[in-house]
């Protein structure tokens, strides 16, 4: 424990630090930034501990000239400014002790740490968030430690590029990244290697039970921030981040006055610490004037402000759902229509306007746009009868009053819509477009089918009254079609909407028999062929029809009420098969929309494709058989 923490301080030594320009004294005293400023240098040193630097014998020397210096406490002055990010994972496998002991080391370290020093905090997740700007408000930073929540993947590299950004472009300038896990997200990391690289910010990383894979590609980041990497255990977290404070406690900033001989642009610059015993000696090669052309001044780079609003990533998906909508439209739009024929009236009419108002410019007239859409449907449907009289069908047997083209056009819109929600959903996943695709070609029908289903229960449910009804006016001496007349009028829907349609075609010709029988055919009810048969029966051998009716209605509540008390019996194995059924699909479904990188290689893998394939074929194994067991018919 001893010497993980040794080795963990020897790290964060250098983190907040910066990375020095030269090599370090051996004794622990190192040059850790150098700022070059009109007057001269700005050095910040790292001391050792235990380390007592009378600070004013402190001297210098560029290129072996004495120069003038002064030194202080870097934590009692502001000429350089001190920035340190920290980037913690906030990862669900963060969970538990090794969280609270990220939360503990975090807290001491802002205890600890100078009061100059602007510390930033960034998360990363499932996104990166910019918790804390730098700052030296302590109060803040805590506050912001405390509201720290987990939550999934691991956004490693947006996460430390986020840090780097964060850092700045000005001072010292460092990032220590604490994670336990490897990005999850399959960004590159040799991006975020080049951002470190450019940046030239002093980078660390703490790893905390990291495989050989994730280490590897730790130290490409630790490597281009001329940082290292070091392998921790949570208990080692708190001391460490308390010896990195102690480190930034112990900085110097040594004011050093370049020589006027000294005419170049790089030199060797040394500093000198007496110490009581030895004294400190540290030097680094670096940059120590720049040079003063005769050229005007260049205004500084401007600088883009990345504090404002940034869209979020379902913004996008939303964007090419609305440009997809739109290319849908202007599909609509140009579908050619036909003209209609002008009379010389209507020409003469449309020349006057056009002559003597002034157009502003081209307008769509939704309405006939619409028109023009249905026509090119309709031809769709000219082309190919057996899907108009099925689609006709249904639609008469649901009871709704939408055309066939009029359907066939909902319906593409709907198999068009469900298909980029797929892909929005997924996020681009071409398989669950294609699954979306599907059930928006399915739903409609399926709709129009529990439609049809629920018009056929309450027509076969209300037919025992109208038959009572019928039989009624029969005994009051009207005829079988003011009888007819009489459910239209009395009747409860859909019967009377049914009946009122047999009126209308008895009245273009049809036969009132031939005109119920359409209307057995449209509900597929066995009761009503029995009714129709009855009245063909009687209009041929004579016979009281009114008796004949009551006693088809007597037959048909006993029949209703057996089919009512099975289906009430059946209710609770129907349900659980519904359940069952619906439990795989809607599970995957709700696993697909909040947590798609999960089970992403279903669908993006061989295996997972044969996987789901099996499950699908299994499924509806169990319910095909599920169905036929729950069925029971009356």
């Amino acid at each position: 424990m001893r010497a993980l923490l040794a080795a963990t301080a020897g790290l964060l030594s250098l983190l907040l630090v910066g990375a020095p320009a030269a090599a370090d004294d051996p004794t622990g005293a190192s040059i850790a930034h150098v700022e070059v400023r009109k007057a001269g240098l700005e050095v910040l040193v790292s001391v050792p501990a235990g380390a007592e630097v009378r600070l004013d014998q402190v001297t210098a020397t560029v290129d072996g000239r004495d120069a003038a210096a002064e030194a202080v406490r870097a934590a009692s002055s502001t000429a350089v400014r001190r920035t340190a990010v920290l980037a913690i994972d906030t990862s669900r496998s963060m969970a538990g002790a090794r969280f609270e002991a990220a939360r503990a080391a975090a807290a001491a370290f802002l205890a600890a740490v100078p009061p100059d020093v602007e510390v930033g905090i960034v998360t990363f997740a499932d996104e990166v968030s910019q918790a804390l700007p730098p700052t030296v408000d302590r109060a803040e930073a805590a506050a912001v430690l405390d509201q720290l929540t987990l939550s999934r993947q691991t956004r490693l590299y947006d996460g430390v590029q986020a840090a780097v950004a964060m850092a700045g472009g000005e001072g010292q300038r460092s990032v220590l990244v604490l994670s336990d896990g490897a990005d999850t997200t399959g960004v590159d990391v040799a991006d975020t290697v080049a951002a470190v690289s450019e940046a030239e910010v002093l980078l660390d990383v703490v790893a905390l039970e990291q495989t050989p894979e994730s280490l590897a590609r730790l130290e490409e980041l630790a490597a281009a921030g001329a940082g290292t990497v070091v392998e921790a255990d949570q208990d080692a977290l708190v001391a460490a981040f308390d010896a990195e404070a102690a480190v930034l406690a112990r900085q110097l900033l040594v004011s050093v006055d370049v020589p006027d001989d000294v005419t170049g642009t790089e030199a060797t610059l040394q500093i000198t610490l007496p110490a009581g015993g030895e004294p400190l000696v540290v030097q680094a090669f670096t940059t120590v004037q720049r040079h003063k052309p005769q050229a005007p001044a260049v205004a500084p780079p401007v600088v883009a402000d990345d504090t404002g609003w940034v869209p979020p990533r379902w913004l996008m998906y939303a964007g090419v759902g609305v440009f997809g909508a739109g290319l849908l439209a202007l599909a609509v739009l140009l579908v050619p229509g036909r003209r209609a024929e002008l009379s010389m009236a209507d020409r003469v009419a449309r020349y006057a306007d056009t002559t003597t108002t002034e157009q502003p410019g081209h307008r769509v007239d939704a309405e006939q746009a619409l028109s023009q859409a249905t026509d090119a449907a309709a031809q769709v449907l000219n082309r190919n009868k057996g899907l108009d009289v099925r689609i006709t069908r249904r639609l008469e047997a649901a009871g709704s009053e939408l055309k066939s083209s009029e359907w066939l056009l909902v319906h593409t819109g709907v198999v068009v819509v469900a298909g980029l929600l797929g892909l929005l959903l997924g996020g681009g996943s071409l398989l669950l477009g294609i699954v979306f695709l599907a059930l928006g070609a399915i739903g409609p029908w399926a709709w129009l089918g529990l439609r049809r289903s629920k018009r056929r229960k309450a027509f076969n449910a209300a037919l025992p009254d109208t038959l009572q009804l019928m039989s009624g006016s029969l005994s009051a001496g009207l005829s079988l079609a003011q009888s007819v007349d009489t459910v239209v009028r009395e009747g409860a829907d859909p019967v009377s909407g049914e009946f009122k349609r047999v009126l209308v075609e008895t009245r273009l010709g049809v036969s009132l028999e031939e005109a119920l029988d359409g209307v057995a055919e449209r509900f597929d009810s066995k009761d009503f062929e029995w009714v129709v048969m009855a009245i063909r029966i009687q209009r041929q051998v004579g016979g009281n029809l009114g008796e004949l009716l009551d006693t088809v209605a007597a037959t048909m509540r006993e029949r209703e009420y057996v089919r009512r008390q099975v289906s009430a019996l059946a209710a609770e194995g129907k349900l659980s098969a519904i359940v069952l059924s619906a439990l795989p699909p809607g599970f995957l479904l709700y696993l697909v929309v909040s947590n798609g990188d999960y089970v992403a290689p279903l669908f993006s893998d061989p295996r997972g494709w044969v996987m789901l394939g099996g499950a699908t074929l299994w499924l509806g194994v169990g319910v095909f058989w599920m169905s036929r067991v729950v069925k029971v018919e009356v």
